[in-house]
């Protein structure tokens, strides 16, 4: 099976292979613009007789009931023509949804996620439409003495055999109701963000939706499919299709998940209230010092909700092991995000006149000045958590409809600082330590924003410490505060910038000295200076790969012929995502790919991904690892830096000497099981 054509658009991936087409949206089917632009990319398909479509839906998170309605047109588009839609690399959420509306059954699924659905739904089918007992009896969730002691009961009071279980505390709410969606064949959800279309919540006001316990999740060609917890309730499935003028499909959920789902579906915050009551006995900020003059603090941020929304906003994040807060106004309601895994996820939408005091609040806690809200401001904040003390660096930018902030999580207790756990290969930790060993020298750590890059730097550090060694660091601004160590924070409010510290730190009798960033020329010279006067320099680059480096100090204005004496060893990293421990699934590598990675496809290759979960916020991925790329300047590469080589010239060494790329150690990851290549290449984006 040979790719025969591929076409590319800006949002759509297209490519035949054999008599199959495969389609790949880049982004998430949620506008209007990516509908068109699939819609399009179909009719281009049709226009050249390829009717057999299989869609790549890995990129696609999200999804509305306009674009759930355009893959069921699609579908008997291609029908019409002979042909067949069939979807591939599925996300776990939009797998649920598909079920959910009763698509699954029209549209065909090329997932291990799919016959695990299948085989879920083939075991209900056994037992749908038998008796509530037998069902809770099959499930081991309660015994016959307390069925018994339920139907006794049933006839006693006149209730639902379900509703004393639950009562009783036999059987949790979330699993009654399973056992009664398998008795009646309804589906059966757990409500979150992600599983309800706002337009089709939106069909319904918020005071019927509250009164009659229902909201509507998603309207596909005239259906509605409405979430109760009652599936009897007939009069309120009819007010509903009366007042939608649609036909209504009942899901089972929880109540409680019903009415909080409400709230934050209708853009209403009530829900906070529950939010901030979970916040522990032991957070307390540290440092919090308030100055006389902070006469201007909105009364609100003074509040005691304010103060425990931002207090639980923190712990949250620590608690889910983000490393941003991103605080953001819009121009209805405000927005707050986590970055997990290097991920944002939406946590909470807080109403819009909130946003000033949630700034306030924390510009209190930073101890800076309130007032000022024109220009943007940098702060710090610590606090104590879950025993134990994490930093966070305020950051605000003033924008169109107020101050956004970003909170950078630093947590020691989630710092890495063993270079054995950095995530290297075997042979690259081998080539790293022995860098480290050089007793002088410029060790170079490139990649982009939040690829890892401080803590290798801080790994290393820890790995040389010693006693017997003056170590020095230049940070901005210092994020973790290591013992024996010198650290020294850049000022540039004074003048105290990267190259004036380092003109001193010279005078201080180091062995090693750690800057945290080379930025401009004079401390990219005054760094090679010191290298080659008998120091090891550690520093960071902006670069994509090891080899950008070297142009990039050269293109910074140091010489050639100086770099290739002083330069050992470039290290580009970036951070991939792991799969998932508690949805992990294998499956076998269609041929395909072996044959596009240079797999041996004579052997069937087993690889990993995760089905979504909700300890992995159904994303399939739970954590980090790093990604690395090592080069080791050897006498062969220094003659060609002396050259003032091209980047082609670069590229051809690293081709010649057979060095591992990112996407190299990325693919070995693959076949680990450690990862997924679609990580790979988002992240590596070769």
């Amino acid at each position: 099976m040979s790719v025969t054509e591929q076409h590319k658009n800006e949002e759509i991936l297209r490519t035949r292979i054999g008599t199959m087409t495969y389609l790949a949206p880049k982004n998430t089917l949620s506008t209007e613009i990516s509908l068109n632009d699939l819609k399009n990319a179909v009719d281009a398909c049709v226009q050249d007789r390829e009717v057999h479509i299989v869609m790549n839906m890995s990129s696609v998170q999200v999804i509305g009931g306009d674009a759930l309605e355009l893959l069921l047109d699609i579908q008997d588009q291609l029908v019409r023509l002979g042909g067949w839609l069939k979807l591939a690399q599925v996300d776990k959420l939009i797998l649920e949804i598909l079920e959910l509306t009763g698509l699954q059954d029209n549209i065909s699924i090329l997932d291990d996620v799919m016959s695990n659905y299948e085989q879920h739904k083939s075991s209900a089918v056994g037992v749908s439409r038998a008796r509530m007992g037998d069902i809770l009896l099959e499930k081991q969730l309660i015994t016959e003495d307390q069925i018994n002691e339920a139907i006794r009961l049933q006839e006693k009071l006149g209730k639902r055999m379900g509703q004393i279980i639950v009562e009783k505390g036999w059987v949790s709410e979330q699993n009654m109701l399973n056992a009664l969606a398998i008795q009646l064949s309804m589906p059966f959800a757990r409500l979150r963000v992600g599983l309800f279309d706002v337009e089709a919540v939106n069909l319904l006001d918020k005071e019927i939706a509250k009164r009659l316990k229902v909201i509507p999740l998603f309207k596909i060609r005239g259906v509605l499919s409405l979430a109760t917890a009652d599936p009897q309730a007939i009069p309120s499935f009819d007010e509903v299709a009366e007042r939608t003028g649609c036909k209504v499909r009942p899901i089972l959920a929880q109540q409680e998940e019903i009415l909080k789902t409400i709230n934050e579906a209708y853009d209403d915050n009530s829900y906070i209230t529950d939010l901030i009551s979970d916040v522990d006995e032991d957070f307390e900020v540290i440092e919090n010092l308030i100055s006389d003059d902070h006469s201007t603090i909105d009364e609100m941020a003074a509040g005691s909700p304010i103060i425990n929304m931002v207090n639980s906003l923190i712990q949250r994040a620590v608690h889910d092991g983000a490393s941003d807060i991103h605080i953001e106004p819009g121009r209805k309601k405000s927005r707050v995000r986590y970055r997990i895994d290097g991920v944002l996820y939406e946590a909470m939408t807080p109403k819009i006149e909130l946003h000033p005091a949630l700034v306030s609040r924390l510009k209190v806690m930073a101890n800076m000045d309130i007032a000022e809200r024109r220009m943007p401001q940098d702060g710090r904040i610590q606090v104590h958590t879950h025993g134990r003390e994490v930093d966070l660096r305020f950051s605000s930018l003033p924008g169109l409809y107020g101050e956004k902030v970003v909170l950078r999580v630093l947590d020691k207790n989630q710092a890495i600082l063993d270079v054995n756990k950095l995530g290297m290969l075997g042979n690259n930790l081998d080539v790293y330590k022995r860098l480290l060993e050089r007793s002088h020298g410029l060790i170079l750590v490139t990649g982009p924003t939040g690829s890892g890059k401080t803590t290798s730097l801080y790994a290393a550090l820890n790995y040389l410490n010693s006693i017997e060694k003056n170590i020095v660091t230049i940070e901005d601004p210092v994020e973790y505060q290591v013992d024996i160590i010198n650290q020294n924070e850049v000022r540039a409010n004074i003048g105290l910038t990267f190259a004036k510290i380092l003109k001193h730190v010279l005078r201080q009798d180091p062995d090693i000295v750690m800057v945290g960033e080379i930025r401009e020329r004079e401390t990219a010279e005054i760094a090679v200076q010191a290298a080659l006067t008998g120091h090891l320099v550690l520093s960071t680059l902006h670069t994509n790969d090891s080899v950008g480096a070297v142009t990039r100090m050269i293109d910074m204005g140091v010489e050639p012929y100086l770099l290739s004496s002083a330069l050992i060893g470039v290290v580009a990293q970036r951070l991939i995502r792991t799969i998932c421990p508690s949805c992990k699934t294998s499956y076998l590598a269609p041929p395909e790919m072996s044959l596009l990675y240079g797999w041996d496809d004579k052997e069937s290759i087993r690889l990993a991904k995760g089905r979504g979960c909700p300890e992995c916020y159904d994303s399939g991925y739970k954590g980090r690892m790093g990604n690395h790329e090592i080069l080791d300047v050897d006498a062969e590469l220094q003659r060609l830096i002396m050259s003032n080589p091209s980047r082609d010239d670069l590229t051809n060494y690293i081709t010649k000497r057979d060095i591992k790329t990112l996407f190299d150690d990325g693919l070995q990851r693959v076949r680990n099981g450690d990862t997924t290549i679609e990580e790979v290449n988002r992240v590596v984006n070769i």
